[in-house]
This record gives structure tokens, C-alpha cells and sequence, in this order.
């Protein structure tokens, strides 16, 4: 994948000067709560985000197994910016691995044939040379069913058993335009890791989204907003339009991360999803990034 090679269909200076406007100085100690890094190198970008955020040691102990969650539930190439980029997630694998991780995974529950999206996506190729177990997720005999306590839509989800079993999970969407949904990001990226997608749909998505978060948060979230898909999301088409935003967004807070990737598209057209307040409402993050510490970079 040439990672300089996006199509620059729309610049990112309105996207970046709009959320800077909603961002509060650091707190004098500490961590920032998010880091939005912007450059055209993926390596340097992340390598910056990470240790910006306290560095991925921070979150990933010897011993300890270890689940990324990308989007690779489209059979589209890298360039089309329906997945997660395959660069990011070998940096992640190999970072996880160099601090000790006993076990790395990678999977999702895709959308297209999930053979077809593991590899045209170049995202099982990537996480298989980089060291990570890549593990099916197309039959409903490697899900189980928890409880989802305070939910009143969906009040039980059956999740993936590698992510009931992980230590830590890192969560690393895509952001992109979804016809139903407004908006792909670290919540709705979630739904890979259930089997009960179609009860999603039906129940209302603005509230089964953020329920799904009840039984557990990601440790992590890194939202991949270097190529950014406008319109005719999730997949995409030939004809859809795309935002060179070149930026990562990295904080263990899933609804600021999406706050976040919200003003990003903002001017784009796109308008905020309301399970990003609903996510806040059930006390899973804050949405309102003018309560947010977060550290803006740029390479």
C-alpha cells in the first residue's frame, strides 16, 4: 500500500481548524485524555500519537493477550478506505509484540464474505506477517452471550470469545460515512465483535450502539482518519467522495474519540450520530470535547 498515495479530493485544513476550535489546554499533569496527530507518514504518526498518550506499554503488560479489533468487514482494497489501513495494524501487532504480549488477535465479523474481506482488505496478510492470530468470526458457534447491565434495548449481546478473553483490547476503526448510522468510528466499530448485528438494526441503532459498551470498553481506542470516506459509506463506491484528513485520533475514551471524528466530517456534511450523547449519557465517555484535554500534533 502506497500510504502517500491518497487521492487529495478535498484538503483538511476546515476539518483540523474546526476541531481545533473546541480544544482545551492540556492539564498541567498527566495524560492527555486524546491525541490528534496529523502528518503523511503513518509510522512517525503513530510512534508520536502513542507516546503522546503514555505510549502503548501503558496499556499492554508481558504476559498479557492482547485483541485488536480493526474494520475489515468490506472486500474493498486498502485505497477504497472501507478498513482499517494494513500499516497501522502491523505497527500495533508488532508494538504489542515487542512489549511482551503472550498473544495477539485480530478479527471481525464482516459485512462482505469474510474470506474475500480478510484479504482483499490486505488486513489478514498484514496482521499474519506482523505475528497476530488472525480467527474466524463467521459462525455463531464463536460468540457467547453476557449481559449488557443498564441497557434497555439490548440487554444481552453475544461478543466473540476472543474478546471475552483478552487482557486488553484496542479498538481501531476506520472513520468513514455510514448510510444508516451517519458515522463509522471507535463505537460502531463494536459491532465486528458481536453476533447480533441485525438485532442492532432492528432495536434502533442510536441506542444499541453505546449499550453495547456496557459490558466492556475497549482499553484503547486509534481511529484511522488518514483517507476518509464522505459518501457511500460503509463500503463505498466508485463515485464516493473522500477526505484527506491524514490524521490519527488516539484516547482510551471511545465517545470522545468519536466526538472527535464528528467534527472532523462536520463541515463535510456530515451531521453528529445521537448515540455519541447517548454513549455520554450512560457514563462511557465525554462528548463534549470543550471538557476534553487533548494534544494536537502535527509532522
Amino acid at each position: 500500500m502506497n500510504r502517500r498515495g491518497f487521492l487529495k479530493t478535498l484538503t483538511a485544513a476546515a476539518a483540523i481548524a474546526a476541531l481545533g476550535r473546541s480544544w482545551s489546554p492540556l492539564a498541567a499533569q498527566g495524560y492527555p485524555e486524546l491525541v490528534a496527530v496529523k502528518g503523511n507518514d503513518i509510522t512517525l504518526m503513530y510512534q508520536r500519537a502513542l507516546a503522546a498518550i503514555g505510549g502503548l506499554e501503558r496499556f499492554v503488560k508481558k504476559g498479557q493477550k492482547v485483541l485488536i479489533k480493526p474494520n475489515m468487514a468490506w472486500a474493498v482494497a486498502p485505497e477504497g478506505a472501507a478498513n482499517t489501513s494494513p500499516a497501522l495494524l502491523t505497527l500495533l501487532i508488532e508494538n504489542a509484540r515487542a512489549l511482551g504480549a503472550s498473544k495477539v488477535s485480530v478479527f471481525d465479523n464482516t459485512c462482505d464474505n469474510w474470506r474475500s474481506a480478510y484479504s482483499r482488505s490486505g488486513l489478514e496478510e498484514a496482521a499474519k506477517a506482523a505475528g497476530a492470530i488472525v480467527a474466524p468470526a463467521n459462525q455463531e458457534s464463536y460468540f457467547q452471550k453476557v449481559d449488557l447491565p443498564g441497557a434497555t434495548q439490548m440487554t444481552s449481546a453475544s461478543f466473540h470469545e476472543l474478546y471475552l478473553e483478552a487482557d486488553v483490547i484496542i479498538n481501531v476503526p476506520v472513520l468513514k460515512h455510514h448510510g444508516g448510522a451517519r458515522l463509522t468510528a471507535a463505537l460502531k466499530n463494536l459491532m465486528g465483535a458481536v453476533w447480533d448485528r441485525s438485532t442492532l438494526h432492528r432495536r434502533g441503532l442510536d441506542q444499541t450502539i453505546p449499550e453495547m459498551f456496557l459490558y466492556r470498553k475497549p482499553d484503547l481506542n486509534i481511529v484511522d482518519a488518514q483517507r476518509v470516506m464522505l459518501t457511500g459509506g460503509p463500503r463505498g463506491y466508485g463515485d464516493s467522495r473522500y477526505l484527506a484528513a491524514q490524521m490519527l485520533l488516539v484516547s482510551p475514551d471511545p465517545v470522545a474519540a468519536d466526538a472527535a471524528s464528528a467534527r472532523i466530517v462536520s463541515e463535510a456534511g456530515i451531521a453528529t450520530p445521537n448515540y455519541i450523547e447517548r454513549a455520554s449519557q450512560l457514563g462511557l465517555g465525554k462528548s463534549d470535547l470543550s471538557q476534553v484535554n487533548i494534544q494536537r500534533l502535527t509532522i
